[in-house]
Protein backbone atom coordinates (compact mmCIF):
# COMPACT_ATOMS: atom_id res chain seq x y z
CA UNK A 1 0.00 0.00 0.00
CA UNK A 2 1.74 3.43 -0.62
CA UNK A 3 0.07 6.66 -1.45
CA UNK A 4 0.79 9.28 -4.48
CA UNK A 5 4.49 10.18 -3.39
CA UNK A 6 4.96 6.31 -3.41
CA UNK A 7 5.91 6.05 0.26
CA UNK A 8 5.16 2.25 1.56
CA UNK A 9 2.03 1.91 3.90
CA UNK A 10 1.85 -1.46 4.96
CA UNK A 11 3.43 -4.30 2.94
CA UNK A 12 1.88 -7.80 2.31
CA UNK A 13 4.05 -10.68 1.45
CA UNK A 14 3.79 -14.29 0.08
CA UNK A 15 6.21 -16.90 -1.36
CA UNK A 16 8.84 -18.22 0.55
CA UNK A 17 11.41 -16.47 -1.94
CA UNK A 18 10.07 -13.47 -0.86
CA UNK A 19 9.58 -13.69 2.67
CA UNK A 20 13.71 -14.83 2.88
CA UNK A 21 14.33 -11.60 1.18
CA UNK A 22 12.67 -9.35 4.14
CA UNK A 23 11.15 -6.81 2.29
CA UNK A 24 9.13 -5.54 5.42
CA UNK A 25 11.84 -3.57 5.68
CA UNK A 26 10.63 -0.92 3.12
CA UNK A 27 7.78 0.20 5.40
CA UNK A 28 8.37 4.14 5.50
CA UNK A 29 10.74 3.79 2.56
CA UNK A 30 9.48 5.48 -0.66
CA UNK A 31 9.52 2.93 -3.48
CA UNK A 32 12.03 5.33 -5.75
CA UNK A 33 14.57 4.69 -2.80
CA UNK A 34 14.30 0.55 -3.31
CA UNK A 35 13.78 0.57 -6.68
CA UNK A 36 16.42 0.35 -9.67
CA UNK A 37 17.55 3.18 -11.75
CA UNK A 38 15.97 2.16 -14.78
CA UNK A 39 12.63 1.08 -12.47
CA UNK A 40 11.94 4.72 -11.29
CA UNK A 41 10.29 5.89 -14.43
CA UNK A 42 8.09 2.87 -14.74
CA UNK A 43 7.17 3.43 -11.12
CA UNK A 44 5.66 7.14 -11.61
CA UNK A 45 4.07 5.62 -14.86
CA UNK A 46 2.19 3.29 -12.85
CA UNK A 47 0.77 5.51 -10.13
CA UNK A 48 0.16 7.76 -12.45
CA UNK A 49 -1.81 5.55 -14.47
CA UNK A 50 -3.99 4.64 -11.06
CA UNK A 51 -4.30 8.20 -10.60
CA UNK A 52 -5.95 9.21 -13.58
CA UNK A 53 -7.97 5.82 -13.53
CA UNK A 54 -6.42 4.45 -16.61
CA UNK A 55 -7.31 0.79 -17.44
CA UNK A 56 -4.87 -1.69 -15.18
CA UNK A 57 -1.75 -2.66 -16.95
CA UNK A 58 1.17 -5.08 -15.53
CA UNK A 59 4.20 -3.39 -15.92
CA UNK A 60 8.29 -5.23 -14.98
CA UNK A 61 10.13 -3.69 -12.17
CA UNK A 62 13.56 -4.66 -10.52
CA UNK A 63 13.00 -3.30 -6.59
CA UNK A 64 16.41 -3.38 -4.61
CA UNK A 65 16.62 -6.52 -1.95
CA UNK A 66 19.15 -6.83 0.71
CA UNK A 67 22.56 -7.12 -0.13
CA UNK A 68 21.99 -4.78 -3.13
CA UNK A 69 19.92 -7.58 -4.73
CA UNK A 70 17.66 -6.98 -7.43
CA UNK A 71 13.77 -8.41 -6.79
CA UNK A 72 12.40 -8.42 -10.27
CA UNK A 73 8.20 -8.35 -9.93
CA UNK A 74 5.17 -7.62 -12.45
CA UNK A 75 2.89 -4.74 -10.51
CA UNK A 76 -0.30 -3.17 -11.28
CA UNK A 77 -1.60 -0.79 -9.25
CA UNK A 78 -5.10 -0.59 -8.29
CA UNK A 79 -6.75 3.48 -6.63
CA UNK A 80 -9.16 3.50 -3.87
CA UNK A 81 -12.36 5.91 -4.78
CA UNK A 82 -11.90 9.16 -3.14
CA UNK A 83 -8.60 8.06 -1.83
CA UNK A 84 -4.58 9.10 -2.35
CA UNK A 85 -3.85 5.35 -1.34
CA UNK A 86 -2.77 2.65 -4.13
CA UNK A 87 -2.97 -0.96 -3.42
CA UNK A 88 0.25 -2.21 -5.70
CA UNK A 89 -0.50 -6.11 -6.62
CA UNK A 90 3.49 -7.69 -7.35
CA UNK A 91 4.20 -11.42 -9.10
CA UNK A 92 7.31 -12.79 -8.42
CA UNK A 93 9.55 -12.84 -11.36
CA UNK A 94 12.30 -14.56 -9.34
CA UNK A 95 12.00 -17.59 -11.05
CA UNK A 96 11.56 -16.13 -14.67
CA UNK A 97 15.05 -13.84 -14.11
CA UNK A 98 17.06 -17.00 -13.05
CA UNK A 99 15.73 -18.90 -16.13
CA UNK A 100 16.59 -16.01 -18.21
CA UNK A 101 20.06 -15.75 -17.03
CA UNK A 102 20.69 -19.65 -17.20
CA UNK A 103 19.80 -19.17 -21.21
CA UNK A 104 21.85 -16.09 -21.32
CA UNK A 105 24.85 -17.68 -19.91
CA UNK A 106 24.39 -21.64 -22.32
CA UNK A 107 24.18 -19.13 -24.98
CA UNK A 108 27.48 -17.13 -23.89
CA UNK A 109 28.54 -20.67 -23.27
CA UNK A 110 27.06 -21.93 -26.88
CA UNK A 111 29.45 -18.94 -28.28
CA UNK A 112 32.61 -19.18 -26.65
CA UNK A 113 32.30 -23.32 -27.64
CA UNK A 114 32.04 -22.34 -31.05
CA UNK A 115 34.41 -19.54 -31.68
CA UNK A 116 36.98 -22.32 -29.66
CA UNK A 117 35.94 -25.24 -32.70
CA UNK A 118 36.20 -22.18 -35.18
CA UNK A 119 40.10 -21.65 -33.78
CA UNK A 120 40.78 -25.02 -33.46
CA UNK A 121 39.48 -25.77 -37.52
CA UNK A 122 41.58 -22.96 -38.42
CA UNK A 123 44.62 -24.06 -36.76
CA UNK A 124 44.10 -27.88 -37.96
CA UNK A 125 43.35 -26.27 -41.77
CA UNK A 126 46.78 -24.79 -41.59
CA UNK A 127 48.95 -27.29 -39.64
CA UNK A 128 47.12 -29.72 -42.52
CA UNK A 129 48.30 -28.29 -45.49
CA UNK A 130 51.43 -26.40 -43.94
CA UNK A 131 52.88 -30.39 -43.67
CA UNK A 132 55.31 -30.95 -45.99
CA UNK A 133 54.51 -34.95 -46.35
CA UNK A 134 51.22 -35.85 -48.42
CA UNK A 135 48.53 -36.01 -46.22
CA UNK A 136 44.99 -37.56 -46.66
CA UNK A 137 41.97 -38.31 -44.98
CA UNK A 138 40.21 -41.45 -45.81
CA UNK A 139 36.69 -42.78 -44.60
CA UNK A 140 36.90 -46.05 -42.61
CA UNK A 141 33.62 -47.41 -44.38
CA UNK A 142 33.85 -46.36 -47.56
CA UNK A 143 37.30 -46.13 -48.33
CA UNK A 144 37.26 -42.83 -49.80
CA UNK A 145 39.63 -39.54 -49.53
CA UNK A 146 37.79 -36.80 -47.98
CA UNK A 147 40.30 -34.56 -47.84
CA UNK A 148 43.69 -34.15 -48.87
CA UNK A 149 46.63 -31.17 -48.59
CA UNK A 150 48.60 -30.03 -51.36
CA UNK A 151 51.51 -32.17 -51.01
CA UNK A 152 49.57 -35.22 -51.88
CA UNK A 153 47.21 -33.34 -54.21
CA UNK A 154 51.21 -32.94 -55.74
CA UNK A 155 52.00 -36.31 -55.64
CA UNK A 156 48.77 -37.76 -56.83
CA UNK A 157 48.11 -35.66 -59.32
CA UNK A 158 48.69 -37.72 -62.50
CA UNK A 159 46.43 -40.69 -60.70
CA UNK A 160 43.01 -38.58 -60.23
CA UNK A 161 42.06 -34.80 -60.96
CA UNK A 162 40.59 -34.39 -58.01
CA UNK A 163 41.32 -36.08 -54.37
CA UNK A 164 38.34 -35.65 -52.46
CA UNK A 165 35.43 -38.45 -53.02
CA UNK A 166 37.88 -40.35 -55.00
CA UNK A 167 38.76 -44.64 -53.79
CA UNK A 168 41.61 -44.46 -51.89
CA UNK A 169 43.09 -47.99 -54.10
CA UNK A 170 42.75 -46.09 -56.90
CA UNK A 171 45.80 -43.67 -56.09
CA UNK A 172 48.43 -46.86 -55.53
CA UNK A 173 49.65 -49.03 -57.94
CA UNK A 174 47.46 -52.27 -58.67
CA UNK A 175 50.72 -54.26 -57.17
CA UNK A 176 50.67 -52.39 -53.98
CA UNK A 177 46.35 -52.91 -53.37
CA UNK A 178 47.13 -55.70 -51.73
CA UNK A 179 49.67 -53.95 -49.34
CA UNK A 180 47.20 -51.16 -48.55
CA UNK A 181 44.26 -52.96 -47.87
CA UNK A 182 45.92 -55.09 -45.38
CA UNK A 183 47.54 -51.98 -43.68
CA UNK A 184 44.05 -50.34 -43.28
CA UNK A 185 42.69 -53.68 -41.72
CA UNK A 186 45.53 -53.43 -39.74
CA UNK A 187 45.37 -50.07 -38.22
CA UNK A 188 41.63 -50.45 -37.95
CA UNK A 189 42.03 -53.06 -35.72
CA UNK A 190 44.71 -52.64 -33.56
CA UNK A 191 43.76 -48.60 -33.36
CA UNK A 192 47.30 -48.05 -33.39
CA UNK A 193 49.40 -46.29 -36.40
CA UNK A 194 50.95 -48.88 -38.87
CA UNK A 195 53.24 -48.87 -41.49
CA UNK A 196 53.97 -50.45 -44.98
CA UNK A 197 55.51 -50.41 -48.22
CA UNK A 198 53.58 -48.83 -51.17
CA UNK A 199 53.84 -47.27 -54.70
CA UNK A 200 51.65 -44.23 -55.71
CA UNK A 201 50.04 -44.62 -59.45
CA UNK A 202 52.80 -44.06 -62.08
CA UNK A 203 55.06 -43.38 -59.18
CA UNK A 204 58.56 -44.43 -59.90
CA UNK A 205 60.10 -45.41 -56.19
CA UNK A 206 57.93 -46.94 -53.22
CA UNK A 207 56.80 -45.19 -50.44
CA UNK A 208 56.31 -45.65 -46.21
CA UNK A 209 52.47 -45.24 -46.32
CA UNK A 210 51.33 -44.44 -42.18
CA UNK A 211 47.71 -45.32 -41.06
CA UNK A 212 46.28 -44.34 -37.79
CA UNK A 213 42.53 -44.28 -37.10
CA UNK A 214 40.66 -41.04 -35.30
CA UNK A 215 36.66 -40.33 -34.64
CA UNK A 216 35.09 -37.64 -35.84
CA UNK A 217 31.07 -37.13 -35.55
CA UNK A 218 30.92 -38.66 -39.23
CA UNK A 219 32.56 -41.82 -37.38
CA UNK A 220 36.18 -43.69 -37.50
CA UNK A 221 38.35 -42.57 -40.48
CA UNK A 222 41.90 -43.08 -41.78
CA UNK A 223 45.05 -40.46 -41.54
CA UNK A 224 47.18 -41.46 -44.08
CA UNK A 225 51.01 -40.04 -44.31
CA UNK A 226 52.94 -40.90 -47.13
CA UNK A 227 56.92 -40.53 -46.87
CA UNK A 228 59.88 -41.21 -49.78
CA UNK A 229 61.87 -43.80 -48.28
CA UNK A 230 64.81 -41.39 -49.07
CA UNK A 231 63.50 -38.86 -47.39
CA UNK A 232 63.38 -41.30 -43.80
CA UNK A 233 67.04 -41.95 -44.81
CA UNK A 234 67.97 -38.03 -44.85
CA UNK A 235 65.85 -37.53 -42.05
CA UNK A 236 67.43 -40.13 -39.62
CA UNK A 237 70.52 -39.04 -40.77
CA UNK A 238 69.77 -35.56 -39.71
CA UNK A 239 68.62 -36.84 -36.41
CA UNK A 240 71.68 -38.85 -35.58
CA UNK A 241 73.79 -35.63 -36.60
CA UNK A 242 71.18 -33.44 -34.44
CA UNK A 243 71.84 -35.89 -31.44
CA UNK A 244 75.75 -35.45 -32.12
CA UNK A 245 75.23 -32.05 -31.51
CA UNK A 246 73.63 -32.05 -28.21
CA UNK A 247 76.27 -35.03 -27.01
CA UNK A 248 79.01 -32.22 -28.15
CA UNK A 249 76.90 -29.84 -26.20
CA UNK A 250 76.70 -31.31 -23.20
CA UNK A 251 80.18 -32.86 -23.31
CA UNK A 252 82.01 -29.57 -23.21
CA UNK A 253 79.21 -27.94 -21.49
CA UNK A 254 80.77 -25.05 -18.76
CA UNK A 255 78.60 -26.10 -16.50
CA UNK A 256 78.18 -29.49 -14.58
CA UNK A 257 75.99 -32.21 -16.45
CA UNK A 258 75.42 -35.68 -14.90
CA UNK A 259 72.50 -38.51 -15.53
CA UNK A 260 71.29 -40.74 -12.73
CA UNK A 261 68.44 -43.17 -12.45
CA UNK A 262 65.47 -43.42 -9.95
CA UNK A 263 67.67 -43.82 -7.05
CA UNK A 264 69.99 -41.35 -7.88
CA UNK A 265 72.93 -44.04 -9.24
CA UNK A 266 74.76 -42.19 -12.05
CA UNK A 267 74.86 -43.10 -14.98
CA UNK A 268 76.65 -40.16 -17.68
CA UNK A 269 77.99 -36.97 -16.73
CA UNK A 270 80.46 -34.69 -18.76
CA UNK A 271 84.07 -32.97 -18.12
CA UNK A 272 82.77 -30.29 -16.01
CA UNK A 273 81.43 -32.23 -13.44
CA UNK A 274 84.82 -34.06 -13.68
CA UNK A 275 86.63 -31.19 -12.36
CA UNK A 276 84.59 -30.10 -9.90
CA UNK A 277 85.01 -33.01 -7.81
CA UNK A 278 88.44 -33.36 -8.48
CA UNK A 279 88.47 -36.83 -11.11
CA UNK A 280 90.58 -37.54 -14.09
CA UNK A 281 87.55 -39.19 -16.28
CA UNK A 282 83.91 -39.70 -16.07
CA UNK A 283 84.89 -43.57 -15.33
CA UNK A 284 85.24 -42.98 -11.85
CA UNK A 285 81.88 -41.22 -12.00
CA UNK A 286 80.20 -44.24 -13.02
CA UNK A 287 78.06 -46.26 -11.00
CA UNK A 288 78.53 -43.91 -7.89
CA UNK A 289 75.75 -42.66 -6.53
CA UNK A 290 74.87 -38.47 -6.32
CA UNK A 291 74.42 -38.69 -2.38
CA UNK A 292 78.27 -39.62 -2.34
CA UNK A 293 79.23 -35.85 -3.53
CA UNK A 294 76.66 -33.78 -1.37
CA UNK A 295 77.74 -32.46 1.36
CA UNK A 296 74.49 -32.96 3.14
CA UNK A 297 73.98 -36.66 1.35
CA UNK A 298 70.88 -38.20 1.61
CA UNK A 299 69.04 -35.36 2.93
CA UNK A 300 69.65 -33.43 -0.34
CA UNK A 301 69.03 -35.97 -2.58
CA UNK A 302 65.91 -36.92 -1.08
CA UNK A 303 64.85 -33.74 -1.30
CA UNK A 304 66.00 -33.12 -5.01
CA UNK A 305 64.17 -36.88 -6.08
CA UNK A 306 60.93 -36.33 -4.11
CA UNK A 307 60.81 -32.87 -5.97
CA UNK A 308 61.62 -33.85 -9.26
CA UNK A 309 58.84 -37.18 -8.85
CA UNK A 310 56.15 -34.09 -8.17
CA UNK A 311 57.03 -31.74 -10.58
CA UNK A 312 59.28 -33.30 -12.80
CA UNK A 313 61.41 -29.87 -13.04
CA UNK A 314 63.36 -28.33 -10.21
CA UNK A 315 65.14 -24.96 -10.42
CA UNK A 316 67.84 -23.41 -7.60
CA UNK A 317 68.40 -25.77 -5.51
CA UNK A 318 71.28 -24.37 -3.57
CA UNK A 319 73.44 -26.90 -1.69
CA UNK A 320 77.44 -28.06 -1.59
CA UNK A 321 79.30 -30.35 -3.68
CA UNK A 322 81.89 -32.37 -1.84
CA UNK A 323 84.92 -33.68 -4.00
CA UNK A 324 87.11 -36.84 -3.34
CA UNK A 325 89.41 -34.42 -1.96
CA UNK A 326 86.82 -33.48 0.64
CA UNK A 327 87.00 -29.58 -0.17
CA UNK A 328 83.31 -28.14 -0.26
CA UNK A 329 82.39 -26.54 -3.33
CA UNK A 330 78.76 -24.05 -3.16
CA UNK A 331 76.36 -25.32 -6.69
CA UNK A 332 73.35 -24.16 -7.60
CA UNK A 333 71.18 -27.15 -9.11
CA UNK A 334 68.67 -27.53 -11.56
CA UNK A 335 67.16 -30.54 -12.36
CA UNK A 336 64.51 -32.32 -14.90
CA UNK A 337 62.75 -35.68 -15.85
CA UNK A 338 64.36 -37.20 -18.70
CA UNK A 339 62.08 -38.82 -21.11
CA UNK A 340 62.47 -43.31 -22.06
CA UNK A 341 61.82 -46.11 -20.78
CA UNK A 342 63.27 -45.70 -17.25
CA UNK A 343 62.96 -43.21 -14.96
CA UNK A 344 66.27 -40.78 -15.19
CA UNK A 345 66.88 -37.49 -14.27
CA UNK A 346 69.35 -34.60 -15.72
CA UNK A 347 70.92 -32.40 -13.36
CA UNK A 348 72.45 -29.40 -14.40
CA UNK A 349 75.46 -28.33 -11.60
CA UNK A 350 76.69 -24.12 -11.73
CA UNK A 351 79.46 -23.13 -9.26
CA UNK A 352 78.06 -20.49 -7.45
CA UNK A 353 81.61 -18.55 -7.31
CA UNK A 354 81.77 -18.51 -11.22
CA UNK A 355 78.44 -16.83 -11.64
CA UNK A 356 77.67 -14.86 -8.84
CA UNK A 357 74.23 -14.53 -9.58
CA UNK A 358 72.60 -15.73 -6.42
CA UNK A 359 75.12 -14.20 -4.19
CA UNK A 360 74.45 -11.07 -5.60
CA UNK A 361 70.70 -11.78 -4.62
CA UNK A 362 71.71 -13.18 -0.91
CA UNK A 363 73.92 -10.20 -0.35
CA UNK A 364 70.91 -7.51 -1.53
CA UNK A 365 68.52 -9.73 0.49
CA UNK A 366 70.80 -9.09 3.47
CA UNK A 367 71.20 -5.60 2.97
CA UNK A 368 67.07 -5.62 3.34
CA UNK A 369 67.21 -7.32 6.78
CA UNK A 370 70.09 -4.83 8.10
CA UNK A 371 68.22 -1.52 7.00
CA UNK A 372 65.25 -2.93 8.66
CA UNK A 373 67.83 -3.69 12.40
CA UNK A 374 68.98 -0.28 11.98
CA UNK A 375 66.37 1.11 12.99
CA UNK A 376 66.13 -0.86 16.40
CA UNK A 377 69.24 1.04 17.22
CA UNK A 378 68.53 3.31 20.08
CA UNK A 379 65.52 1.74 20.81
CA UNK A 380 66.67 -1.69 22.19
CA UNK A 381 69.52 -2.51 23.48
CA UNK A 382 72.47 -4.37 21.23
CA UNK A 383 72.07 -7.27 23.29
CA UNK A 384 68.14 -7.88 22.70
CA UNK A 385 68.46 -6.63 18.77
CA UNK A 386 71.38 -9.82 18.63
CA UNK A 387 69.21 -12.27 19.90
CA UNK A 388 66.08 -10.76 17.83
CA UNK A 389 68.53 -11.01 14.72
CA UNK A 390 69.40 -15.24 16.07
CA UNK A 391 65.82 -15.53 16.35
CA UNK A 392 65.00 -14.28 12.88
CA UNK A 393 67.40 -16.40 11.46
CA UNK A 394 66.45 -19.59 12.96
CA UNK A 395 63.05 -18.96 11.82
CA UNK A 396 63.47 -18.41 8.47
CA UNK A 397 66.17 -21.32 8.51
CA UNK A 398 63.44 -23.60 9.75
CA UNK A 399 60.62 -22.48 7.26
CA UNK A 400 63.40 -22.75 4.70
CA UNK A 401 64.22 -26.06 5.40
CA UNK A 402 60.13 -27.40 5.87
CA UNK A 403 59.39 -26.02 2.09
CA UNK A 404 62.44 -27.75 0.77
CA UNK A 405 61.32 -31.27 2.37
CA UNK A 406 57.38 -30.45 1.79
CA UNK A 407 56.83 -30.49 5.18
CA UNK A 408 59.14 -33.58 6.40
CA UNK A 409 60.32 -32.54 9.43
CA UNK A 410 62.40 -35.47 9.82
CA UNK A 411 64.27 -34.59 6.74
CA UNK A 412 64.09 -30.99 7.51
CA UNK A 413 65.48 -31.98 11.16
CA UNK A 414 68.79 -33.31 10.09
CA UNK A 415 69.15 -31.02 7.16
CA UNK A 416 69.41 -28.12 10.18
CA UNK A 417 71.49 -30.33 12.24
CA UNK A 418 68.89 -30.63 14.86
CA UNK A 419 67.52 -33.77 16.22
CA UNK A 420 63.47 -34.10 15.96
CA UNK A 421 62.87 -33.56 19.09
CA UNK A 422 64.64 -30.03 19.31
CA UNK A 423 63.09 -29.02 15.78
CA UNK A 424 59.14 -29.91 17.69
CA UNK A 425 60.37 -27.83 20.04
CA UNK A 426 61.12 -24.53 17.51
CA UNK A 427 58.34 -25.21 15.85
CA UNK A 428 56.03 -24.70 19.44
CA UNK A 429 58.06 -21.61 20.44
CA UNK A 430 57.54 -19.91 16.99
CA UNK A 431 53.56 -21.01 16.64
CA UNK A 432 54.53 -22.88 13.51
CA UNK A 433 52.28 -25.95 14.21
CA UNK A 434 49.09 -26.16 13.72
CA UNK A 435 46.41 -27.57 16.25
CA UNK A 436 45.65 -30.84 14.47
CA UNK A 437 49.80 -30.92 15.08
CA UNK A 438 49.79 -30.57 18.34
CA UNK A 439 47.07 -32.97 19.36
Amino acid sequence: MTDVQGHVHDIQISGKELQRLNLNEWKGKTLFAVATLDSQEKIRQVLGAAQAGAPHTWRHINLLGPGEVDVPLQVMSVAFAHSQTFWLFGRDLSGVSQMQRRLVDAHQSMERDYLRLRHMEARYRLLFESVADPMLVVDVAQRRVMEANHAAQSVLKDAVKRLPGTDITLCFDPASRDSLDALLRSSQASGRTETARVRPLKAEEDCQLHASVFVQEGGPQFLLRLQPMGSQRGAKSGTQAEGDWFSNALENAPIGFIVTDRNGQIKAGNTEICAMLGLSSISQLIDKNLEDYLARGSVDLGVLLNNLRQSRILRGFATELRSVAGVQLAVDMAAVTLVGDDLTYGFFIRDIRLGGGREKSATSGMADSVEQLSQLVGRMPMKDIVGETSTMIERMCIQAALELTHNNRASAAEMLGLSRQSLYVKLHRYGMVSETDSE
